[in-house]
């Protein structure tokens, strides 16, 4: 969750990505990279920077000695090791994770970094930029209570380090005793950007956690614990930012699936670069779920019962399902047909069903035959969004995730088709303009600067363009054909950024920051480094 200053000349560090080729533009081509990599292997552990990093290495070098120097300056003692795990930009599946669907992102280059030593009896954690992000001070007891009234920077890692313990007792093995732990951190993933930044923090603490404790576990086992351990900072996360943060690889898109946690390759077509850009727009997840995301959660779960109900299931079995997907079988068995195998059919069956407008609270709970405070006993993040919320968007909220779940799988069988490069990106960006069209009017999850960033986006050549991740501002992401990219930037930060120059709100120097072309990049590492 923690964007800090970068080091002298580690600008270039931001779009450069590892084990891909660069052109004489200076864009970035991806080519596959020929190691698998699956749930079930454990977390990759590297003696340099290299393999991470790539062309970027010595850039980063110099990030990780700063990170050193701090770590020395504040404890006396270098770090025993450190963690690191990237942002990830989603290029299309949004808000469709917590409802059990597969989504297609990439790891970015931009990480948070964790240093690390086992010593003391707190968990004392830091970061190099001091001013914006005060050290905090925690028990080693894995059972304390996150203060989600007080939201801190601290409470992603105490999430992190509560995680990691509450998996293993899950598994039923043995946890290490508490120990004291000093930490470190340094992030580049922009905060309230939709990158994932929280995602970031929480799995390099726990991969730090893990190192120091002598903790192994796979790479699933990590992204499900830490999708889970978001929850204590008052976000309800679905698994895709963690998934992909974990099982980046250089080069390499990733569809990811749900329930057990499951990544498949997909080569993105020859040529397609993809640019964020911020729009400086804020919204941090955590600070503003029980009106936006957490908000869109229980609505779906609502509209999930709500149409159970309505497809002939009793109010009980209703009361037990918990997501759109599970409605599925019901959709297929009412509607059956050609559309059945399509999202047509559930398309259909919501426009059928589901009323125009708002449920108010009193309405949702007759047709449930229940309290929504009691559906919902133990669970304070929903709990907080039925105090605060005394009505429901359920129609244009389901339309959006089945509509949108279709376009995963249709982006993978575009990259994977045999069609011509100029047809596949065509084909992408029409899936990217529609997601985007979704996420604006059906899930309203955009907001008025990324709606104008997207419509610059487009005026200067993007074949395609959308928000990426939660939205309510945050980035955008556009397929930007690679020999186009630099006046792709060019245009857009004149007619974007340049009214932010003059305000005040940035400067040229920040621009790096603001928008750069990535490729798939590296996931979740340890580092034992001699720096």
């Amino acid at each position: 969750m923690i964007a800090s200053a970068l080091p002298p000349a580690a600008a270039s560090w931001l779009v450069q990505v590892p084990v891909a080729a660069s052109s004489p533009s200076g864009a970035l081509r991806s080519h596959p990279v020929p190691v698998a990599m699956s749930a079930g292997d454990p977390i990759n552990v590297y003696d340099d920077l290299a393999p991470v990093y790539g062309d970027a290495t010595e850039a980063a070098r110099r990030r990780y000695e700063t990170i050193k120097a701090a770590f020395e300056q504040r404890f006396g003692a270098a770090p025993d090791a450190f963690a690191r795990s990237p942002g990830r930009v989603n290029l299309i599946g949004e808000h469709i994770d917590y409802e059990g669907y597969g989504v297609l992102p990439m790891a970015l280059a931009v990480d948070t970094v964790v240093a690390v030593r086992k010593a003391g009896d707190q968990l004392v954690v830091c970061n190099v930029d001091a001013d914006k992000y005060p050290e905090k001070v925690f028990s080693v007891d894995p059972a304390q209570e996150v203060d989600v009234g007080k939201h801190n920077w601290g409470n992603y890692f105490l999430a992190a380090y509560k995680g990691v313990f509450e998996h293993l007792t899950a598994k039923g093995e043995a946890a290490p005793a508490p120990a004291g732990l000093q930490v470190m951190i340094h992030g580049t993933v922009p905060t309230g950007g939709g990158l994932s930044s929280s995602a970031a923090i929480v799995c390099a603490s726990a991969l730090a956690v893990m190192r120091m404790r002598g903790i192994e576990l796979t790479k699933g086992e990590v992204s499900e614990f830490t999708a889970k351990a978001e929850r204590y900072v008052g976000v309800t996360s679905g698994g895709m930012d963690q998934a992909i943060s974990i099982m980046g690889m250089p080069g390499i898109a990733k569809l990811v699936e749900f329930n057990p946690v499951r990544a498949s390759d997909v080569a993105l077509p020859e040529g397609a670069v993809f640019v964020v850009a911020n729009s400086l727009a804020v919204s941090n997840k955590a600070e503003s779920a029980t009106k936006h995301y957490n908000l869109r959660v229980v609505e779906c779960r609502l509209a999930a019962g709500v149409l159970a109900v309505l497809l002939g299931e009793s109010k009980e079995s209703a009361r037990k399902v918990l997501t759109l997907k599970e409605v599925e079988p019901l959709i297929e068995a009412k509607y059956s047909g050609p559309k059945a195998s399509t999202s047509g059919a559930q398309t259909a069956a919501v426009e059928e069903l589901l009323h125009e407008g708002a449920y108010e609270t009193a309405e949702v709970e007759e047709l449930l035959g229940a309290n929504l405070t009691d559906l919902y006993e133990g669970n304070a993040s929903a709990l907080r969004v039925l105090a605060a919320n005394g009505s429901f968007e359920l129609r244009n909220r389901a339309l959006h995730v089945y509509a949108e779940k279709q376009r995963v799988p249709d982006f993978r069988d575009v990259c994977n088709s045999g069609a011509s490069v100029e047809e596949k990106l065509a084909k992408l960006g029409k899936l990217m303009d529609e997601s985007h069209a979704s996420c604006r009017d059906l899930y309203e999850c955009s907001s008025a600067e990324l709606d104008a960033l997207v419509q610059i986006n487009k005026a200067a050549g993007a074949i395609g363009s959308r928000l990426t991740g939660a939205g309510w501002g945050g980035c955008t992401v556009s397929l930007v054909r690679e020999g186009e990219v630099e006046g792709f930037i060019e245009k857009v930060k004149k007619d974007y950024f340049k009214g932010l120059i003059e305000a005040g709100r940035i400067t040229e120097d920040d621009l790096p920051q603001c928008i750069f072309a990535s490729k798939p990049a590296s996931g979740g590492a340890v580092l034992t480094l001699k720096l």
